[in-house]
Order: structure tokens, then C-alpha cells, then sequence
């Protein structure tokens, strides 16, 4: 995918590149204090600043790995918007969990940590969602799933609940985890491509 950034005008390629990486900046964001609003500019500003500075030339693979590449452009738009929020810029009110003095990012290695966890998150959303729209199922067969392998419902519970059989409760949970495993390798894989 990569190299079909090269040309800004390949639509295709540009568009998975940010339904790829916008959802994981705007967690990022958020986790970093921003408010909603504020997260979506924040992504939005280091996409364009991400798309300007690749078609340039200024992004190499061999000097480094893109999540850090990424993660050091919005490290840098977040800082202005800081700077802006003295003066009436950026409003406060995301989900941070880094504790930091107001106006202040997180150094890089605590930047690392969020950006592999909201990463982590949005493969597993994708992969959830692809797994839901790729499988053949009727709904009760996935709510079975959701219900015992990811809440921890009793098996028993959910047979109930979905009108099936316990050891259709079992079967389920074993044919679904391993088709996830499998959409959550090939999504990884897509996101370990550029880095």
C-alpha cells in the first residue's frame, strides 16, 4: 500500500491509508485529552500534514517506522493546538489516562504505549466488523458470540438467551475466535506493511 501513496491522485490507496490510520489518531488524540472536535482536527491535520510531507519525499521506510513517523506529526499538531488553548484554542475533555500538566504531551515512549494500544483497539474493531459482515450467520449466532467469548456471559446463560443448545454456545465460540484470529492476523499484517 505504500507505494501506491506515491501518486496523490490514487484515490483508492489514499482512502484505506485514513480509514485506516484516522480512527487510531483520533483515539490517540482523545486519550491524550482532547475533546471530540478537537481528536478529529487533530487526525485531520497530521493526515494532510502525514499526505504532504509523503508526497515530498520527507517520509523514508529505512529511517524509521511509520507509527512513529505518525505519531511525531501528531505529537507536533497537538503541541500547537496546546499552544493555541491559552488563547481560546483547543478545548480539553477527552478520555486521557497519562495524567500530564495541561498544555503538556507525553514524552515519546508514553506516546508509543497509546498509540500500540488505540492501534490494537482499531484492529479489533475492523476485525470485528469484517468478521460480522464476512461470516454467514444469523444475528443470534453472533449476539452468542459477543456474548460468551467476548462479555463472559455463561455458556448456559446464552443458549438461553439466543434459543440455542449449549454445546452450540461451545461450537460457536471456537468457529468464530479462530475466523477472528485469522481477520485480526491479515489486518496486522496490513498495518505492519508500512511500518
Amino acid at each position: 500500500m505504500m507505494e501506491d501513496l506515491r501518486d496523490p491522485a490514487n484515490f483508492g490507496a489514499w482512502s484505506a491509508f485514513d480509514a485506516r490510520y484516522r480512527p487510531v489518531l483520533i483515539a490517540f488524540a482523545r486519550k491524550l485529552g482532547f475533546g471530540h472536535e478537537d481528536a478529529t482536527e487533530l487526525a485531520q491535520q497530521s493526515l494532510a500534514e502525514f499526505a504532504r510531507c509523503y508526497h515530498d519525499g520527507r517520509y523514508q521506510r529505512s529511517e524509521g517506522r511509520l507509527s512513529s513517523w505518525l505519531i511525531g506529526i501528531a505529537r507536533n499538531v497537538g503541541s500547537g493546538m496546546r499552544r493555541k488553548e491559552g488563547r481560546g484554542g483547543a478545548r480539553a475533555g477527552g478520555d486521557t489516562m497519562l495524567g500530564q500538566m495541561p498544555g503538556e504531551l507525553p514524552d515519546a515512549q508514553q506516546l508509543t504505549i497509546v498509540w500500540r494500544r488505540e492501534r490494537e483497539h482499531a484492529i479489533l474493531n475492523e476485525a470485528m466488523s469484517l468478521l460480522r459482515s464476512s461470516a454467514r450467520m444469523e444475528e443470534h449466532t453472533f449476539r452468542a458470540f459477543e456474548l460468551f467469548a467476548l462479555r463472559g456471559v455463561p455458556a448456559e446463560e446464552v443458549a438461553s438467551q439466543c434459543g440455542i443448545e449449549v454445546d452450540s454456545v461451545y461450537v460457536i465460540k471456537n468457529r468464530l475466535t479462530k475466523r477472528l484470529r485469522e481477520i485480526v492476523a491479515d489486518i496486522t499484517a496490513a498495518y505492519d506493511e508500512g511500518e
